[in-house]
């Protein structure tokens, strides 16, 4: 069976490491065409910008053919064809399969079809282990270490696959994590448990001045209008939230900005040429971290 990555869960404590040690080494040499005989399918049933470019930055850096598509608009799909039928035919020309799907699980099952590795690049509001491991590389980049950090997370805790993912991912190192949401973007109870079972401690606020002081990291999230049912709901939470440069005043010095992006209201632009931005640069990590994904599911060692 083939090696995937489709929730973060699916790396133990030393891969991740694992994984941010090789990302720091691409990161020195990014050029290093590694799998010239190896072809990466890039298939997109969901709109994308950051996560399919790098993806497809990081295979053609380690020397891939890459192909697939962005728009399901020209594939098959429009004339009915299943997942099970797209995954089976991409994999009769791929060595490796980057997936992102609008459904929950999707990439669990193209996963369970496919004889060659697959990489979930987001499936509904699931789970996107590659960002997590790419905001990983950031946070260790920024603070030296994952250990014992305090984490504010704000906005789309409820729908945000990047917030699960993280939580996740970080409970390996002991952290403090402060959710900021409003009562309909709160953190589902799963997450909690999840938190509760592992000794992890976490408090909750609807005030985005709560943690500002205390924080190491502030991961901002997007109120993604595309998982609201309800337009009316939407219209009420979506400018809950803006950081502004005035709110850092009393940051510590260390304090890093993170969001996975695209950004709408919630990170002002004034706070673009603050020290504590660091969500550009953690948009360009992606690439190395996503090159350390790659070659670690196609051999690399």
């Amino acid at each position: 069976m083939p090696r995937n990555l489709i929730s973060i869960q699916d790396f133990s404590k030393d891969e991740i490491l694992e994984v941010l040690k090789m990302a720091a080494e691409f990161e020195k040499n990014p050029s290093q065409p590694i799998f010239r005989d190896k072809v990466v399918a890039s298939i997109f049933f969901e709109p994308s910008t950051r996560t399919r470019l790098s993806f497809e930055t990081a295979a053609n850096r380690l020397g891939a053919r890459v192909i697939g598509f962005s728009d399901v608009g020209n594939t098959s799909v429009t004339k009915g064809e299943t997942i099970k039928d797209t995954i089976k035919m991409v994999s009769n020309y791929a060595d490796l399969i980057i997936i992102r799907h609008p459904l929950e699980g999707s990439a669990r099952y193209a996963s369970e079809v496919s004889p060659v590795p697959v990489i979930n690049a987001g499936d509904g509001s699931n789970q996107h282990p590659s960002q997590t491991l790419l905001d990983l590389y950031s946070i260790q980049k920024t603070q030296g270490s994952l250990d014992n950090l305090f984490i504010n997370i704000v906005g789309d805790l409820k729908y945000g696959r990047t917030v699960h993912s993280l939580l996740q991912a970080m409970s390996h190192f002991n952290p403090r994590f402060l959710f900021t949401a409003p009562e309909e973007l709160k953190l589902p109870n799963v997450y909690k448990e999840y938190l509760n079972n592992r000794n992890i401690p976490f408090e909750e606020t609807r005030n985005l001045m709560d943690g500002i002081r205390e924080s190491d990291i502030i991961y901002m999230t997007r109120v993604q209008k595309e998982r609201f049912t309800d337009p009316i709901e939407y219209e009420r939470v979506k400018n809950i939230y803006s950081l502004t440069i005035s709110m850092l005043e009393n940051a510590k010095p260390n304090m890093k900005i993170l969001h996975p992006l695209p950004r709408v209201n919630e990170i002002a632009l004034d706070v673009d040429n603050s020290d504590h931005a660091y969500y550009f640069d953690q948009a360009k990590n992606g690439v190395f971290t996503r090159m350390a994904i790659i070659a670690k599911l196609l051999g690399k060692n």
